[in-house]
């Protein structure tokens, strides 16, 4: 497990200068399938990175990237954020950066899956249809064009919190949209579950967190066990 560099390789796309990653490597020898990782609004901190220790524990070569690289959150999120709107922008050079990152490295098999949590899984559905093998998208809003997103895209398998009632309607919209699409997917809603639900531990500022927690966003165990084990099978069918 360690940080990486990834500013040579973006200035060839575009992207931020400098980029940082982390990488998570699988115990033994490779070659691996690849994971790109996409972070939530807060930006990489140690629930990303466990995130990132988990996909390689599972078997994939996982390279978290950072995309507030340039300046930190309070100096990239807007910027970040209009991006994802926009469906284009420095992040996804970002992004591209990472999953080049993987193919040209030795330990990779050549497939690649992209996952991302909150703002992160935004940007893991709108890059599926962008060279990767599988997506999982984890309380992501969908795009103005849904069903133009989705054209050519791999497969997805999407998780949502029925508690967190901004995406509630979400998930049956996406899973009609995959369905006429054609496109191999698993969307589930959990009941018991808000935002942010695949955390492991509470994040963002202390003095926020009694507010974050009466809006249902934070860790849901049970709900994050079950998403875990359809996310790692979903991989499993697709990456390997």
């Amino acid at each position: 497990m360690a940080d990486i560099d990834l500013t040579d390789l973006a200035g060839k796309h575009g992207g931020s200068q400098p980029l940082r990653g982390y990488l998570a490597k699988p115990a033994g020898d490779g070659p691996w399938p690849g994971v790109v990782v996409i972070h939530e609004a807060l930006g990489v901190n140690d629930v990303t990175r466990r995130q990132a220790d988990r996909l390689a524990k599972a078997g994939y070569l996982t390279l978290a990237v950072d995309l507030f690289s340039e300046g930190g959150v309070r100096r990239c999120l807007v910027s970040t954020m209009r991006s994802l709107t926009k469906g284009e922008g420095r992040p996804f050079a970002d992004i591209e950066t990472a999953r080049d990152w993987l193919l040209a490295s030795d330990e990779c098999t050549g497939k690649i899956g992209v996952i991302g949590f909150c703002m992160g899984g935004g940007f893991a559905l709108l890059t599926a249809a962008s060279g990767f093998d599988a997506s999982s998208v984890n309380y992501g809003f969908l795009p103005r064009d849904l069903d133009a997103t989705l054209a050519g895209a791999c497969p997805i398998v999407a998780s949502y919190g029925y508690k967190d009632v901004p995406q509630r309607k979400i998930p049956a919209k996406l899973e009609r949209a995959l369905t006429k699409a054609g496109i191999p997917h698993d969307v589930k809603q959990y009941p018991t579950a808000g935002h942010s639900f695949l955390n492991d531990a509470e994040i963002g500022p202390k003095f926020l967190r009694p507010v974050m927690r009466v809006a249902n966003m934070g860790p849901e165990p049970i709900a994050a066990a079950d998403t875990w084990t359809r996310i790692e099978s979903f991989f499993a069918e697709h990456l390997r």
